[in-house]
């Protein structure tokens, strides 16, 4: 067959060299101190020896018979030096005669090759031949094996570790001659498919091998991963299953006629109905999972995958995912393979409150709520309440009687695990019993303790948040009436001011004129307030639209200057692209402001000009003065205020309003000297250079 010459060509060529570079590698890199080292390079020399022969020459050639002859010499010795690592090749004297009577079967196929090449002249004498060679390695891979199983489990605990890999690596390779000759001898030939893996499985079985001779080979371990062992359980279950099923339709061979096809045919429906129910269930994948565990490893968790899943369950984000607290009951069922789960929070007066579940059936929902006196004997204990015990009247710390008639008889309930954030309780999850009923060990408290302080920082976090947007809403709202009361504030002012006025120059007709403006416009400006309180707080700060500067510093002097000295002092026409109103509002602030800081003789003075880009103006005052320290770190902070009595938003308004019309607000100060504040807007026929949206403030802060 062309097929099994090319792979047989293939393989053999890899396997050659493969054992060429395990040779080396340990001649070069081995552990020198080990006197075993040099019959393991001859063994892997001439490995690669014979499956050069094999790549080179047909099958059944004396070539490479004499080198597969030698081949299974130098692994014989090198078996027997292994004992050496623990003494035994002079203490356990009664190794030496298998060795050597493993040897003398192995010399017999010199006898039967010269028989096989002069004297086998018939097909029967031949045939004879073949079996009685296939049958004496039979024997010496069984007694390899033997042998290999007395050097592993007979050495100390020391050896052990430096000779597991090499025991390994050679129980593999009498393995794979053991089945290749016992199928060789029923068959009464060579099997072209295993004869053509030869070659690749002798590569396959150096790399082990010769990884043991490493220097730090008693550290290394091989550990599969439980993926790998769950998975492989399945296919023993699978194979076992296969296995069954060739048998039945072996044994079915012997019946004839319709019979035979009727049972075959039923065998075959049964067999694939039986594989669709069983096989996919989530209980036979749970018997395997458990059985696994128990068997093959230590500890029953995976403890860096189960980091990592609940990991990802808990972070996940979209629109289409569940909340934070259902997210917080699936991670911590996934961990014991609970199908299910309920999540309690603590409400403001102790108890227990159904906040979240998870796959728990609608029909069995519970009542809303669990006892306080139960929640603050688990915040106390930090106890994981095992269901079962309970209802096996095993009782901790009194938890039994405190626990509900409907959680105890409700046979889904598994157990209950306290989240504990600083030693307080947030919640309480109810996992539900797995497929696989088992009972909860040492291991299941741990992991479960741990993973929910986890899932109590994550929930008392998230409270954190809601609180704090909840108390930031108060704050907005706490804000606009600040804002309100401030405007409210300023009025009371004036009309404090022009009623003590009043009482001394209300005999005078200028006087009354300017009190008929000036309570006009503070009746406009509370028309004005209420009209603008809705708009305090946010971002719309109306359309922009062409103004004098002087004009409206004009205005606001006029509205001042019956109550106090205020003055424009420079007036330039000044044409900028803002909000007049809000402007207005903002320099109300600043000249009530000046006006607050300044004497009663002191005169406040704004001053109005350009400098080609941008509008101007100035803001002055000769009162008390501001501390370099006030006015870096607290003039333009809400709510912080260096008059008695001030709401400390005066300053902030004014700057954020002018901020919004693409202008920006400066101050100076002096103590005992006085301030001034500069509003600059830019002008409109500049706006374009300055490359700037009218919405879009382009100046530094002030």
């Amino acid at each position: 067959m062309a097929w099994a010459s090319t792979a047989s060509y293939v393989t053999y060529t890899i396997g050659a060299i493969v054992c060429a570079i395990c040779a080396v590698w340990v001649a070069t890199k081995g552990d020198t101190s080990r006197n075993d080292r040099t019959p393991a390079i001859v063994a892997l020399a001439l490995t690669a020896n014979w499956c050069f022969a094999a790549a080179s020459f047909e099958p059944g050639r004396a070539i490479v018979e004499l080198t597969e002859i030698a081949r299974n010499f130098a692994w014989l010795f090198v078996l027997f030096r292994h004992f050496a690592n623990d003494g035994r090749d002079e203490t356990l004297r009664i190794v030496r005669p298998a060795f050597v009577a493993l040897c003398f079967v192995e010399a017999l196929h010199f006898v039967l090759l010269l028989v096989a090449h002069r004297y086998a002249v018939t097909p029967q004498l031949v045939s004879l031949t073949f079996e009685t060679a296939a049958m004496f390695r039979v024997l010496v891979a069984v007694g390899a094996l033997v042998l290999v199983h007395n050097l592993y489990v007979g050495a100390a605990a020391a050896s052990r570790q430096l000779l597991r890999w090499n025991a390994a690596a050679l129980a593999g390779m009498w393995a794979f001659d053991l089945n290749y000759y016992t199928v060789a001898y029923i068959l009464g030939s060579a099997p072209v498919e295993l004869s053509a893996l030869r070659g690749l499985a002798a590569g396959i079985v150096a790399i082990p091998f010769a990884l043991g001779f490493a220097r730090a080979a008693s550290g290394l371990e091989f550990r599969p991963s439980r993926a790998v062992a769950f998975r492989f359980l399945s296919l023993l279950v699978i194979g076992a299953y296969l296995m069954l099923m060739l048998g039945l339709a072996r044994w079915l061979d012997m019946l004839t006629g319709d019979l035979a096809r009727l049972v075959q045919v039923g065998l075959v429906i049964a067999a694939g109905a039986l594989a669709l129910i069983w096989l996919p269930s989530a209980q036979l994948r749970g018997w395997l999972r458990v059985t696994a565990v128990k068997h093959l490893f230590k500890h029953r968790y995976d403890y860096r995958n189960e980091w990592i899943r609940f990991t990802n369950t808990i972070g996940r984000t979209g629109f289409d995912e569940t909340s934070l607290p259902e997210r917080a009951i699936k991670a911590l069922a996934d961990i014991t393979d609970s199908p299910s789960g309920m999540l309690f929070l603590t409400d403001d007066d102790g108890a227990l409150e159904l906040a979240a579940d998870w796959r728990w059936r609608e029909d069995e929902m519970p009542p809303p709520t669990l006892p306080s006196a139960l929640a603050a004997l688990l915040e106390q204990k930090e106890l994981i309440v095992d269901f079962d015990e309970g209802r096996a009247g095993i009782d901790h710390y009194g938890e039994r009687d405190l626990i509900p008639d409907w959680l105890r008889d409700d046979p889904t309930a598994w157990a209950a695990v306290p989240l504990l954030h600083f030693d307080r309780l947030v919640g309480l999850a109810i996992l539900a019993r797995p497929l696989v009923t088992r009972k909860l060990d040492w291991e299941d408290f741990d992991l479960l303790t741990v993973v929910s302080r986890q899932l109590a920082s994550y929930l008392a976090e998230q409270a954190g948040q809601a609180a704090l947007i909840e108390a930031g809403r108060f704050d907005e709202f706490n804000r606009r009436m600040a804002f309100v009361m401030h405007d409210i504030k300023n009025l009371s002012s004036q009309m404090s001011l022009l009623l003590r006025n009043a009482e001394k120059h209300a005999d005078k007709p200028e006087f009354r004129a300017d009190m008929l403006v000036t309570l006009r416009n503070s009746a406009d400006k509370l028309n004005t307030l209420l009209a603008r309180l809705g708009r305090y707080g946010t971002k719309d700060k109306g359309a922009l639209s062409p103004f004098d500067l002087a004009s409206t510093a004009r205005r606001v002097v006029d509205r001042f200057s019956a109550i106090h000295s205020v003055s424009l002092l420079r007036s330039e026409s000044a044409l900028v692209l803002g909000d007049e109103e809000g402007l207005e509002q903002a320099l109300v602030h600043l000249v009530q402001n000046a006006i607050d800081a300044s004497s009663a003789e002191s005169s406040v003075v704004l001053e109005v000009y350009t400098d080609g880009v941008s509008g101007k103006l100035h803001v002055i005052d000769h009162g008390q003065g501001m501390s370099a320290t006030f006015l870096r770190n607290g003039l333009f902070k809400p709510f912080v205020s260096s008059k008695e009595g001030g709401f400390g938003i005066g300053a902030f308004e004014a700057r954020e309003t002018i901020r919004g019309m693409g202008g920006r607000l400066d101050a100076e100060s002096r103590e005992g000297i006085g301030s001034r504040f500069t509003v600059t807007l830019p002008l409109q026929a500049t706006k374009h250079l300055i490359g700037q949206a009218p919405d879009k403030p382009n100046y530094e802060d002030a």
